[in-house]
């Protein structure tokens, strides 16, 4: 949610001169790229960048200033120990500890700290300090486990001189060769190199140093920014002087490179460093409140998650930069040259990236794959898999800024029902609060909280409220004066509590590194404290970049101070991880036994965020580009680990003409979060204003949603245990096929076999379908067949369709009967949709729990294996056992498989009209009426058993 132009009358001048400076425009006009910095605008990202252009210039005339001593080499128990020496211009040796971790899953972690930089503090003014040590606590919000060492992992004994070599990974199958001087790293599968850590020598460590009058032993071009530095009016304190780390990584014969959200820009990142369609600036991870960002930029917007694969031709590998601090990457990409006489060679492309942060330590994990699966699953065990959500959350939600009385809730809640639109979530934005005091409701707008929430019980639905980090500093608001007696708030460099500006005015921001503000926050969500609340109420917690109206960049200034005396410039973007952290520890324990799976949505996150919350992608506009944008976007989040991604239906900004709405919502049924929003100026838009037959037709895309639900929920499962993405990008399904690695405009529906290609163009009335392999692939409405590897296939789309396909050799379920909200589909019967592969083989999977409950994790769940094969349908349990898996399976006795649907059914079966139904190995069969439907005009036949009457939790077979 951006600034608005309303305001209480004691703070309206000073907030609206305040937005104005802080990018309050008029919806439109693009981003203010005033009130960002640019890499030249950041001492140490134009620092690091020099630094890369000198070593290139000096080419090999230049001598690396980094060595690892091969005396102070160790290696035991998977983890090897040394000491780089880094050789100043004044001839100082700085040491810097190394630690390389070999894991037992494969991947590798390299760290560099400081030793010089030891612990202590520095004093500041008035008594107040900060930490003298590289900040070294990200992993303790980001890292979750997969840390075990390697016990087979060993030294090569064939290592030469100068080189460590270790053996590791499965059957030993990676080596990491350690380069002494100067110090390189690289990683090796099956004795190829995919990974490379300083080959071109920008390893950059900023090293401690006393701030001195004369500096004549250091360089005098770069000093300007080393102590203090100054933008937009804002002068930032640098107690500690310059502190940056800076690496390249490179990977040889990778020409795509992809992740590194949250960006406004194409799936596969391009060049930052210019060239025909390329950026000139870096990508910047440093999360912020953009004001109506642009689109194909690799400026920085609200999260961070700094993991990137890069992908060939059957190989995946990737990295993850663990550091807490503004980020910069810079992306080159070049083809060696080749040999003349190397007859049929064609030069691969090799992606040259330079990472650099502004403090922290040098903490980089390398991941060797092969596959994109190995590196989702790799990186979940470290950094965690995406929650399981409450079924109610992967349905649809309405959202505006503001719905303005309980009664328009209300009102909102009933005409759904009207005009028969599914939907099961509605949201309050900040308008329902009493002042915008946080924990309260407005007295004359919102008097029943608990009635409006009540009605939307009674049909199964919630409600999302919107609470933010920065608490309203008002006298006799209770939650502020605890804030402040307690001693629970961010402090600015003075080491007083910090104050700026944000939608209540003056503000101060609840610190949540601290250990005692997250049980304070915990217990300001208890029913009798959150006066009015229900157990069918979640939480949506915006503008914890943290978002500051009169801030530096619109956010906190570096030189804050948090708990442990870190400074904020450490800690910046996992800021907002640790807000909901708090969010979800308080929503699990509002009411003592009542443990139900906690919603959040976050608009600022980082790695790890997937653990508890869903995202969006923040302050969209209603044109047709940022509907096509989006969905790089979500496919991006999706492969860095955090696929519970979605975009603001409809546009947040300006009004959206019909047209663009209804394909924006055939759009948003395909995000793994299906929300619409909008901003308080725009006019109203839920789905019954449209009119028709614009109104039938986002009804039909809700329904479709809606319909597919069993099929989104066992793909949400997926992730929740290894790590893949719910929507998943054309080379993560197709590895093979180099055409269609940049495509990013189509998409996968978890393991499905369910192929989109949403409408993202004005007055489209088909759209081209690439299809990687030689599959039959079947219209989902009518059956048309489409085949044809590496080709693209126009289908039609007018505005009533959405082109969706389904892959050969699947088998998808669904729920057909059309009803209010998911909740009330729970005990709905089964149809199982078999899509015949071109062997007339089909697979598929089902997985379904109560929807609610963590009761799953001790086995009250139904996860089924459907085969297709020789003529017969069968299901078998996949599940494993757990103390609640008989009683669930009992409560799930009556719901049954009501329709069984063959696409390309066998010819043959024109002469059947009944199938054989076994169920729990019973030696005789009942029978099932069978229909085969022939079709023309290139539609595949299709069979259909009606009532097979077996049951979603037990082994059955069906006998065509």
């Amino acid at each position: 949610m951006a600034r608005s132009r309303s305001a209480s009358p004691r703070w309206t001048l000073f907030l609206s001169l305040t937005i104005l400076l802080c990018c309050f425009i008029v919806p439109g006009i693009s981003v203010k790229h005033e009130n960002f910095k640019k890499c030249a605008q950041s001492g140490f990202c134009k620092r690091n960048r020099a630094y890369a252009d000198e070593v290139t210039a000096r080419g090999s005339s230049w001598t690396a200033p980094y060595e690892l001593d091969s005396a102070s080499i160790q290696f035991q128990d998977g983890q090897l120990q040394g000491t780089i020496i880094k050789m100043t211009a004044s001839n100082e040796k700085v040491r810097l500890p190394l630690t390389v971790s070999f894991l037992e899953s494969g991947a590798a972690r390299v760290v560099v700290d400081e030793e010089k930089r030891v612990k202590g503090e520095i004093e500041l003014r008035h008594g107040s300090k900060a930490r003298k040590e590289r900040y070294n606590e990200a992993g303790k919000w980001v890292l979750v486990g997969g840390l075990e060492l390697s016990k087979s992992a060993s030294l090569n004994p064939e290592t030469e001189t100068g080189f460590t070599k270790v053996l590791y990974g499965p059957e030993k199958k990676f080596q990491a060769i350690i380069r002494h001087a100067p110090f390189e790293v690289q990683f090796q599968r099956d004795g190829e190199t995919h990974v490379k850590l300083n080959d071109r020598g920008y390893l950059n460590v900023e090293h401690w140093r006393a701030k001195v009058n004369d500096e004549s032993s250091e360089p005098k071009d770069d000093q300007s920014t080393w102590w203090e530095e100054t933008f937009g009016g804002n002068t930032d304190s640098k107690p500690r002087g310059p502190e940056s780390v800076g690496l390249d990584i490179s990977f040889p014969g990778y020409g795509h490179v992809f992740g590194i959200p949250e960006h406004a820009d194409s799936l596969s990142l391009k060049e930052t460093r210019g060239g025909s369609g390329n950026h000139e600036e870096p990508y910047r991870m440093h999360n912020s409140d953009v004001f109506e960002y642009e689109l194909n930029s690799p400026m920085t917007l609200y999260g961070s998650i700094p993991f990137m694969q890069a992908h060939r031709k059957d190989s995946t590998v990737g990295v993850f930069w663990l550091n807490a601090a503004e980020t910069w990457v810079d992306i080159v990409k070049f083809k060696p040259s080749v040999n003349p006489l190397a007859l049929g060679v064609s030069p691969k492309t090799t992606t040259q990236t330079h990472w650099f942060s502004e403090s922290g330590q040098l903490d980089v994990f390398v991941f060797l794959g092969p596959t994109p699966e190995d590196l989702s699953r790799t990186y979940g065990e470290l950094t965690g898999y995406t929650q399981l959500p409450q079924h109610f959350a992967i349905a649809y939600h309405q959202c505006r800024w503001n719905y303005v009385t309980d009664d328009d809730v209300k009102d909102v809640d009933r005409k759904f029902d009207k005009y028969q639109i599914p939907y099961d979530v509605i949201w309050l934005d900040i308008e329902y609060t009493d002042g915008k005091k946080y924990f309260t409701w407005d007295p004359l707008t919102f008097p029943d909280p608990k009635g409006m929430q009540e009605q939307l019980d009674d049909s199964e639905r919630k409600l999302v409220i919107i609470i933010d980090p920065h608490i309203k500093n008002e006298a006799n608001y209770p939650v502020v004066e605890e804030l402040k007696s307690k001693d629970l708030a961010v402090k600015n460099k003075d080491g007083n509590i910090y104050e700026g500006w944000c939608w209540p005015g003056s503000s101060h921001w609840v610190d949540c590194f601290n250990p005692a503000s997250i049980s304070w926050w915990t217990g300001l969500f208890k029913y009798d404290k959150f006066k009015g609340t229900l157990p069918n109420m979640f939480i949506w917690n915006d503008m914890n970049e943290p978002s500051v109206f009169n801030g530096p960049e619109t956010t906190m200034p570096k030189d804050n101070l948090h708990y442990g005396n870190w400074e904020h410039r450490d800690i910046h973007n996992v800021n907002g991880l640790t807000l909901v952290n708090a969010t979800y520890n308080a929503m699990l324990e509002r009411k003592k036994g009542e443990i139900r799976r906690p919603f959040i949505l976050t608009r600022s996150f980082y790695a790890g965020a997937q653990r508890i919350s869903a995202m969006w992608t923040g302050d969209n506009q209603a044109n047709w580009d940022h509907l096509a944008a989006s969905l790089p976007m979500v496919l991006n989040n999706g492969i860095a680990g955090f696929p519970f991604a979605g975009a603001d239906v409809g546009g947040f900004f300006g009004n959206p003409s019909k047209e663009l709405l209804t394909r924006w919502y055939q759009t948003g049924i395909f995000y793994p979060f299906f929300r619409a929003h909008a901003h308080i100026d725009t006019r109203r838009r839920e789905p019954y204003l449209a009119g028709e037959p614009y109104m039938s037709i986002i009804t039909q895309a809700i329904r479709l949603r809606y319909q597919l639900l069993p099929a989104w929920y066992t793909a949400f499962h997926q992730a929740s245990v290894n790590g893949t993405p719910i929507v998943r990008p054309q080379y993560y399904v197709h590895p093979s096929d180099e055409l269609g690695f940049a495509i990013d405009d189509q998409f996968y529906l978890g393991s499905t076999g369910l192929l989109a290609k949403p409408v993202v163009t004005e007055g489209a009335t088909s759209v081209d379908i690439y299809i990687a392999d030689d599959e039959k692939y079947y219209d989902y409405f009518d059956y048309t067949v489409y085949q044809g590897a590496g080709n693209r296939h126009t289908v039609p789309a007018p505005l009533e369709k959405v082109p969706l396909l389904m892959q050969g050799g699947h088998i998808i379920p669904r729920k057909d009967r059309p009803r209010r909200s998911s909740g009330l589909m729970k005990w709905d019967p089964y149809t199982l949709v078999v899509v015949l592969d071109k062997n007339g083989q089909a697979e598929g999977t089902l997985y379904v729990d109560d929807g609610e409950t963590f009761d799953y994790q001790h086995g009250a769940y139904i996860h089924r294996r459907f085969s297709f094969s020789d003529s017969s349908l069968s299901s078998e349990d996949i599940g494993r056992k757990g103390p609640k898996t008989v009683d669930y399976v009992k409560t799930m006795a009556d719901v049954r498989v009501e329709k069984v649907v063959v696409v390309d059914a066998p010819k043959e079966w024109q002469e059947k009209s009944s199938v054989t139904v076994i169920e729990d190995g019973a030696e005789a069969g009942a029978t099932a009426p069978l229909e085969y439907h022939v079709q023309q005009g290139g539609k595949a036949p299709y069979a259909v058993v009606k009532n097979p009457n077996v049951g979603i939790g037990k082994v059955w077979r069906i006998e065509f």
